[in-house]
């Protein structure tokens, strides 16, 4: 993938879920605001197999998967972590209330490039973009997924599949895991200044590098 096609890729994910922040603001379900009285990831199943542990330069992410939902978001991710694709990579994306975004660049916002073909869309398989789970970007295709992921910082509902009438099929955006241990990193992450770099927008001024991301069984 060239960097250009990446940037690219990027800023349209970025449009698509602009488009839909803005189709759903006018709605009180779908506000990114979160309920601080209600734990909407208590909704979410069991996790399964093997979990990852990202080693950011902020602090520790634990995360559980849910194999039985989504298996090919899953394979596709540990596949890319025992590969060591996400070593060294950064958070290039990070809007609070919202969610933080990562697996497709480096510090200096360079591409990296997998090697994987993009996977099939799962959203359809009844997980919600509940605060603290964790689903597969993508760009405007359904099923362009790659090795880019998002920990929702929010209950985004909006994401979920059939509720955005514009999106081809009422495609959404695969939920396949959640975060265990770490909201505290992640709500950190969350808050750190952001700016325009590389021609994308919301990119931490001062980089959140995920120094390792490794298998570790529960």
């Amino acid at each position: 993938m060239t960097i250009v096609t990446s940037i690219l890729k990027t800023t349209t994910l970025a449009v698509v879920l602009s488009v839909a922040v803005a189709a759903c603001a006018q709605s009180q379900e779908t506000n990114q605001e979160p309920d601080a009285g209600e734990d909407q990831t208590m909704q979410q199943p069991q996790v399964k197999g093997p979990q990852v542990l990202l080693e950011t330069s902020m602090g520790s992410i634990l995360l559980g998967f849910y194999p039985d939902q989504a298996p090919l978001s899953v394979e596709n991710f540990l596949a890319y972590v025992e590969a060591g694709h996400y070593d060294g990579l950064v958070f290039h994306r990070v809007i609070p209330d919202f969610m933080i975004q990562a697996g497709g660049h480096e510090a200096d916002l360079t591409a990296r490039d997998g090697g994987r073909e993009s996977i099939r869309n799962e959203s359809d398989n009844g997980l919600s973009n509940a605060r603290g789970t964790i689903a597969m970007a993508r760009t405007g295709d359904p099923h362009s997924a790659s090795s880019q992921f998002f920990i929702n910082h929010a209950d985004n509902t909006f994401l979920n599949f059939g509720a955005n009438p514009q999106s081809p099929n009422g495609w959404g955006y695969t939920v396949f895991g959640i975060v265990l241990e770490g909201m505290d990193v992640v709500d950190a992450i969350a808050a750190v200044q952001t700016g325009n770099a590389g021609g994308m927008q919301n990119v931490p001024v001062e980089a959140v590098t995920i120094v390792s991301a490794s298998v570790v069984q529960p």
